[in-house]
């Protein structure tokens, strides 16, 4: 992207418009966790465990286990590992 704006004299936008670019895409570095792997195992591994929760109530159970995680990186990990909660089924009536 330097090379193009500094070959044609284009502002930053523009550079980013001509190739399809987001601005946000170069500005920031995503950062990984060191413990990310670690994580994922406890969130399925609790998930597994207590069927009918959901990554709120798993977010506080992994406080309570000492992780310090928020709700939103729970969140994030329960959709990429495709964790879902149980329907309620509908109770039936009497024949």
């Amino acid at each position: 992207m330097e090379g193009i704006r500094q070959k044609y004299g284009l502002s930053e936008r523009h550079a980013r418009r001509i190739v399809s670019q987001p601005r946000a895409t170069q500005r920031s570095v995503p950062t990984a966790r060191a413990d990310e792997d670690g994580l994922t195992r406890a969130v399925v591994t609790l998930a597994s465990q207590h069927g009918h929760y959901g990554y709120r109530r798993i977010t506080a159970l992994l406080r309570a286990g000492g992780w310090r995680v928020g709700k939103d990186w729970v969140q994030r990990i329960w959709r990429r590992e495709g964790l879902k909660v149980p329907k309620m089924q509908r109770p039936r009536g009497r024949l």
